[in-house]
């Protein structure tokens, strides 16, 4: 029984159809198609149902999926433990946020030159990515972390500041504490709360405003427009700051100190590739002046 069949199946399964699991797997839908061919007929039996909205379980399928991935799962193990040393092989799903591109885009491609026999495939988005559901091996994520049965690594810190425009200010003043942030137009993703430190007591408030993104990039756009204050993390509005495009405000409350993580799906063996590339990130971080001793205003 061929390896790649079994991934093939597990992704297929996991996917909830031959498209979405070509898409994860890098390769076309008909290969998909021939590999659970081949697998059905070898096993004899059933194991997806065609549908027009994508393929579906048969009862026999999601019996042996379970097996499928525990077999494949195994395989990856005993691979890492014979070849500790080995060069990295196979495919690599990373999900990153689509703020964060411009800085961790250049880390990625170099790591990839160092390994020149892994598939990497990168997916930029500033929306929360279901990793298990959309089958990625890893993601970054920046912030503060949700409570969730992920495991996570923290790679470098990652400072946030409040800002806005030198016009907003002129028109409409700057809030001084937190309990002043309510009477301005907040920038946000969505209903976020923002939080602030005075002295070693956290101080959260909901802001309320008219403008909203899913995009930090966007966000800054709109704080340098004037359109009202932003609470983003430092390395997105460095170039603003420093051109003097945005203005750090209420810098007696600074919010508390953020962090850069990978994060995989739970499991008591992470990949070598997820562990090599959690070094290496741990590495780029320490040396990239967005993120070693950054600024707190």
């Amino acid at each position: 029984m061929d390896i790649e069949e079994l991934q093939t199946f597990v992704e297929v399964a996991d996917a909830g159809g031959v498209s979405a699991a070509a898409l994860r797997l890098g390769v076309s839908k008909s290969i998909v198609s021939r590999r659970l061919a081949r697998l059905e007929t070898e096993l004899g039996i059933q194991l997806l149902a065609r549908t027009t909205r994508g393929a579906a379980l048969t009862e026999a399928g999601a019996t042996f999926r379970d097996y499928a991935a525990r077999v494949c799962a195994e395989i990856e193990v005993a691979r890492e433990t014979i070849l500790p040393s080995g060069a990295l092989r196979g495919r690599l799903r990373i999900a990153v946020p689509l703020s964060f591109g411009p800085q961790f885009a250049p880390m990625l491609a170099q790591w990839a030159i160092h390994h020149p026999e892994l598939q990497i495939q990168t997916c930029y988005s500033d929306r929360f990515v279901d990793l298990i559901a959309e089958g990625f091996d890893c993601a970054i994520r920046v912030g503060y972390l949700q409570d969730s049965n992920l495991i996570a690594r923290c790679i470098g810190p990652s400072y946030t500041r409040l800002v806005a425009s030198p016009d907003y200010i002129k028109a409409h003043g700057a809030p001084e504490s937190p309990e002043q942030i309510t009477a301005h137009e907040a920038l946000m993703q969505g209903t976020e709360t923002w939080q602030f430190m005075d002295g070693d007591k956290v101080v959260s408030v909901r802001a309320q405003g008219r403008f909203k993104a899913d995009n930090g990039t966007a966000l800054v756009a709109a704080a340098t427009a004037g359109l009202g204050i932003a609470y983003l993390p430092a390395w997105l509005t460095d170039e603003g700051v420093a051109s003097g495009a945005l203005v750090p405000i209420m810098t007696r409350y600074l919010p508390p100190q953020a962090g850069a993580y990978v994060i995989r799906p739970p499991g008591s063996h992470p990949a070598r590739k997820i562990r090599v590339l959690t070094e290496f990130l741990i590495e780029a971080f320490d040396q990239s002046p967005h993120f070693a001793g950054a600024a707190r205003v």
